[in-house]
């Protein structure tokens, strides 16, 4: 009997860590080659350079901020993070999964883990943005309840990063 997409997201370990971790580096290292593939070079620089545009102590708690990854059997399968934007506000950065453990719940496990940590530090609002090139990531988003601050029936492209809000209870 094959195990359940809500059962294996469910029995993923949680661990809280850094983007430095060598246990994120599979995770990171495919997230920069779908960036590089999905978006191409901007302005002669690789998509990807976006990864590293925040030092890792910023999603610290000391920073105010959070990095988990989702772990199955010992390896991560998904993961994201956050970074205080202000005293009320927390920025979502990252969120990913593996690519052989998608549509299995796993990006929904850690927006959930994600929302949660922020309401019991007392943040209230959650920002996010995401490329125009990710209608999995905006439909994942919707579904959540994240207010998409832009026409969802505009040119996309002609956004480029997609913001989205939520206020958390």
């Amino acid at each position: 009997m094959t195990e359940s997409s809500a059962d294996f997201a469910a029995s993923t370990v949680v661990v809280v860590t850094s983007p430095t971790d060598p246990l994120a580096t599979p995770l990171v290292e495919e997230l920069s080659r779908e960036y590089d593939e999905r978006y191409g070079l901007n302005d002669g620089i690789p998509s990807s350079a976006e990864l590293s545009r925040y030092p890792a102590e910023i999603f610290s708690a000391a920073e105010g901020g959070t990095f988990i990854l989702l772990l199955a059997d010992g390896e991560a399968v998904a993961g994201g993070a956050f970074k205080r934007e202000d005293a009320e506000t927390v920025e979502v950065k990252r969120v990913w999964t593996h690519s052989a453990h998608r549509r299995r719940g796993l990006a929904r496990r850690v927006m959930a883990e994600l929302e949660a940590e922020a309401v019991r530090r007392g943040y209230r609002t959650v920002v996010l943005t995401t490329g125009a090139r990710q209608p999995e990531a905006v439909a994942l988003y919707l579904s959540l309840g994240y207010e998409p601050e832009f026409d969802l029936d505009g040119d996309w492209e002609a956004v480029s990063y997609l913001s989205f809000r939520k206020t958390l209870r």
